[in-house]
């Protein structure tokens, strides 16, 4: 009888551990990816006309042009350098406003 009972404890023992393992998992691993993947749809939802934008490759251009999966970013001061590329090669975003308003605070800061 004493060893049908320790065998049980064991496997809810081992059940135990298993939850542990998928818990650890979920919160450290699967958890931020997703909370990641979601800013980042938010952000590219966002995108309009007239951003300045970071690409993968590491370029800052200005958005021109936005369709449903791709968008013309202009590169440089040369009118001539369009690229068309995916959406999902923006990395960052920053709006013309939120552009100014950091301006601001930074003339404001020297200023005093």
């Amino acid at each position: 009888m004493n060893i049908l009972t320790s065998a049980g404890s064991s496997s809810l023992l081992m059940i135990i551990y298993l939850v542990v393992i998928v818990g650890f998992f979920w919160f450290f691993l699967i958890r931020p990816q997703r909370k990641e993947q979601k800013q980042k749809e938010m952000m590219l939802s966002q995108l309009a006309v007239g951003d300045s934008v970071l690409t993968t490759a590491g370029f800052y251009g200005v958005v021109i042009d936005v369709t449903d999966d791709t968008v013309i970013v202009e590169f440089g001061n040369n009118k001539n350098c369009r690229i068309p590329m995916q959406k999902s090669a923006i990395v960052q975003l920053e709006k013309p406003e939120d552009a100014a308003a950091a301006n601001a605070g930074d003339d404001k800061k020297t200023t005093k």
